[in-house]
């Protein structure tokens, strides 16, 4: 298997059903969805997933949550995904439960949300709230199997950002989508203007050391696939690969496989007067099966 790792200067596509074509926000963004659940959501750089397994008082004295969260440039974004076996939470108590009982995360500020709309997907009904200062949206909805919550706050409602994540939101597995589990997190995506150099700009560009191949996943080979996984990542000055974004995914485990790999990755920084610098690079992990 060949590994091709060259700058990054494509354009990036996101991939959508037609039927909800829309131009995205900027970066460009890709569909992911969670091992094993039927949803689709599109986010603009590879989320983390965490996946939690609740007792209480509730209703459901034990139910699993999945918690998908990312950010990229002051926006961050998460999806839960909590289990509601034979329906005993009610869309109203999830609400409040989310809104009261449970502090998951401490970037968004206190809730103190405003109803905004009903609204229904993929023939599911919901509610939407806005945060006080406008600069966030909360969607909430209730089947007999799951309960749902999508948050994205840090931006003015009419910001790209915020209505790309909303617009494409879809309580069903679309083709394509990327597969999250708990072996492919990437934690925060937030980078700070200037920390990052051009090619051109570095007097010595990031030196390779080592990098590790990927291998098939028993799901691929048995299924015979092929093809090239596309990744844009930085190459970081502490010498760790990170932001890592999927460009051109491939099913059975394949981008999993290759996400893993370019972490391991080992390089000498890039440097520029005398100090280590970030360069976003691109790799390409081709999969091939010979006779």
């Amino acid at each position: 298997m060949k590994i091709k790792i060259s700058l990054f200067v494509c354009a990036l596509i996101l991939i959508v059903p037609a039927a909800r074509a829309q131009k995205p926000a900027s970066p460009p963004w890709n569909i992911y969805t969670i091992k094993g659940e039927r949803i689709s959501f599109v986010l603009p750089v590879l989320p983390a997933l965490q996946i939690y397994k609740e007792t209480g008082t509730l209703p459901q004295k034990n139910r699993k949550r999945n918690v998908i969260t990312c950010s990229l440039n002051g926006v961050r974004y998460t999806v839960h995904v909590v289990e509601n076996s034979k329906q005993l939470v009610t869309l109203e108590t999830f609400i409040h439960e989310q809104t009261t009982a449970y502090l998951w995360d401490n970037s968004f500020p206190a809730d103190n949300l405003t109803f905004e709309r009903d609204l229904t997907v993929d023939g599911v009904a919901g509610k939407s709230f806005l945060y006080p200062d406008k600069k966030g949206m909360v969607q909430f909805f209730a089947t007999d199997k799951r309960l749902y919550e999508f948050r994205a706050y840090g931006a003015s409602l009419d910001d790209p950002r915020i209505a790309t994540f909303f617009h494409y939101l879809s309580l069903k597995k679309q083709d394509g989508a990327i597969e999250v589990s708990e072996a492919v997190q990437a934690g925060s995506f937030d980078i700070k203007p200037g920390t990052i150099v051009k090619s051109s700009e570095a007097d010595s560009k990031a030196r390779l050391i080592s990098k590790p191949e990927p291998s098939y996943s028993p799901g691929a080979r048995n299924e015979q696939i092929t093809g090239t996984v596309v990744l844009k990542c930085i190459f970081a000055a502490d010498g760790t690969v990170t932001n890592i974004r999927v460009i051109q995914g491939l099913p059975g485990g394949l981008t999993e496989k290759s996400i893993e790999a370019a972490r391991k990755i080992k390089f000498i920084p890039a440097t520029k007067n005398g100090r280590n610098v970030s360069m976003w690079m691109q790799l390409e992990y081709n999969f091939n099966l010979y006779p």
